[in-house]
């Protein structure tokens, strides 16, 4: 006597997956650096040019030049 492995036989043919895929996300997640973070300078002074910025109870002052250099003061 024979042991064969029960197969379930399907005689019912099915339709390719027609579906849309799902669409991306607009954004992809992004990646954790090891390294320190890197934001773009119009992300702290949008339109402005200076901000003030609060570090250990002092502050500071972070302007940007005519020349598109920035300037750390306290």
């Amino acid at each position: 006597m024979s042991l064969k492995p029960a197969v379930a036989a399907s005689t019912e043919l099915t339709a390719p997956d027609t579906a849309q895929p799902s669409p991306l996300p607009a954004r992809p997640t992004p990646v954790k650096p090891n390294g320190p973070q890197t934001l773009d300078s119009r992300e702290l002074l949008g339109d402005q040019a200076m901000v003030l910025i609060q570090h250990l109870g002092e502050i500071y002052r972070l302007q940007t030049t005519r020349q598109g250099k920035l300037i750390l003061t306290k």
